[in-house]
């Protein structure tokens, strides 16, 4: 407000010495006449400015005063809340320590109560030893002996008459241990095996896509074939049109890059609008799809078999074996059985069953990138195993399934078991039962080509072949080259699964007559 004073004050002397020089210049005469009613107006305007400085100054104090209560008020209210939160704060830690006061006096009470027990346990035990030695002094005064002098007698004295019923008794239970342990194995197997029952699948390397009708074959293949060629460059699957009414063929040995094409295709025909760009379009849907579908298929298996807290890429590569298969028997299912038959072997004879059907389910991991990576399934899975930190039972289990190295535990050797009775069950693998049986055919035509066979049986659906050798031809030595000549033979004459145990027997009889 000052300064519009000072303003308003420099503007009238500016006015007025430009007034006074230029009538003095002009009219000095008239101006001297004037100047006096100059110096009045210009006292009236300086007044004038005076009061409207002073009116703004009282406005400007007067919202300096308002603005002040107003922030006053709101401080005043902010610290009021705090205030009243603090009382709400201290009542709560108040309560909060009353209830714990509480409770260390009830913790007092209960160690007091603990502590009185303890003495009075002390004092029992005390005269509990001390009836003890009485009893023994007792004992040693009527016996006349001490109480290492009679334990002595004691054992010698049972030890000659023990000895011998202690040998028989040895013997008689390892014989029945043996059989017991034959018996348990077999029943453990065979309990297993008809409680799991897993669906098997053709191993196939086409897909067939039904078509509305055959003018959508020219459609399919475009103009100069553009269409096709590009469904083929972006899926990497040859499709086939041929003769054959409302459908194309689909071919190619990569099952997953054939149901992308499948898929795409599908949508393709639904939605009309077959070109290239379209054609792209769908095959990046349809891997995504795919991709989901094989994510949601690894869940689903573990949730089926009941394993949980498997690291999320390995669930992604067992829902890829889904579209794998090995001799028709489709790598995700027999997994799933190979955990469900270790998990049912494993409760039989009371191991870990979370950590067989663990390792079940992962034993052939390595199939899911065995196409795409060197090595044997054995070494992928065991690398993989080890990469999203599996444990050291379920890796060994993985690396001993086909006996590359010595299991180290018994669930890997339940994973030997229950791969094999999987994958050897007639009908599991895709061989027809005539191929079958001549398989074990040739097995026994194989083993009985050798000099000094009795005779052989194919057992085990034709993981085993035992051989009963003429004791009089065959030694003791001579049995295990005949085994080896045996094992070679079958290697290079026959293809089979696994492997195939060679049992070569040999048995000596003596017979009389009592006349």
């Amino acid at each position: 407000m000052v300064h519009i004073i000072i303003a308003v004050v420099i503007t009238a002397v500016v006015a007025i010495l430009l007034t006074y020089v230029a009538s003095n210049a002009h009219f000095k005469k008239v101006s001297d006449e004037k100047i006096g009613s100059a110096e009045d107006r210009a006292r009236a305007i300086i007044d004038e400015a005076v009061k409207a400085a002073e009116t703004k100054k009282r406005e400007a104090l007067l919202e300096v005063k308002e603005e002040s209560i107003k922030t006053k008020n709101e401080l005043d209210k902010e610290i009021k809340d705090r205030r009243s939160e603090i009382q709400r704060n201290e009542r709560r830690v108040e309560q909060k320590e009353f209830n714990l006061d509480k409770k260390l006096e009830a913790i007092e009470r209960r160690e007091q109560s603990f502590a009185a027990k303890e003495e009075e346990i002390k004092r029992q035990k005390a005269e509990v030893a001390k009836l003890n030695e009485e009893r023994i002094q007792e004992l040693e005064r009527i016996s006349g002996l001490t109480s290492e002098q009679a334990k002595e007698y004691l054992l010698k004295t049972v030890e000659e008459d023990v000895k011998l019923d202690t040998a028989k008794l040895i013997k008689e239970m390892e014989h029945q241990a043996k059989e017991e342990a034959g018996k348990k194995a077999k029943e453990y197997v065979v309990n297993a095996i008809q409680k799991c029952a897993a669906d098997h699948v053709a191993e196939t390397t086409i897909s067939v896509v039904q078509l509305p009708n055959d003018e959508m074959k020219g459609r399919i293949i475009g103009r100069e074939g553009r269409n096709i060629r590009t469904l083929e460059t972006m899926t990497g699957v040859d499709l086939i049109i041929d003769d054959t009414p409302e459908a194309v063929i689909l071919s190619g040995f990569d099952p997953i890059r054939r149901e992308v094409a499948r898929i795409a295709l599908e949508k393709l025909i639904v939605d009309g609008r077959i070109h290239p760009a379209r054609i792209e379009e769908m095959v990046e849907k349809a891997q995504k799809e795919v991709e989901n579908m094989i994510r949601e298929e690894g869940e689903a298996a573990t949730l089926e078999v009941g394993v949980h807290g498997i690291h999320p890429e390995l669930v992604r590569l067992l829902g890829r074996m889904k579209f794998r298969t090995s001799y028709g028997q489709n790598a995700l299912k027999h997994s799933i059985e190979v955990a469900q038959l270790s998990g049912l072997l494993a409760a039989e004879i009371g191991v870990d069953v979370r950590i067989a059907k663990r390792a079940g389910l992962l034993h052939d991991i390595g199939k899911s990138v065995d196409h795409e990576m060197e090595g044997s399934h054995i070494q992928l899975g065991v690398e993989l195993c080890r990469k999203f930190k599996e444990s050291a039972t379920v890796i060994n289990a993985v690396e001993a399934h086909h006996g590359d190295v010595e299991p180290e535990s018994l669930i890997a050797c339940l994973v030997q078991a229950a791969d094999t009775i999987s994958a050897a069950r007639p009908g599991a693998r895709r061989e027809t039962l005539e191929t079958y049986s001549n398989r074990l055919k040739k097995l026994e035509d194989i083993t009985n080509s050798f000099k000094g066979v009795d005779k052989s049986f194919a057992v085990q659906a034709g993981r085993e072949v035992r051989i009963m050798v003429v004791p009089e031809q065959i030694s003791d030595a001579d049995m295990v080259l005949l085994a080896r000549d045996v094992s070679k033979q079958i290697e290079a004459e026959l293809e089979y699964p696994g492997q195939i145990k060679v049992n070569v027997i040999r048995e000596s009889r003596v017979t009389d007559y009592a006349k």
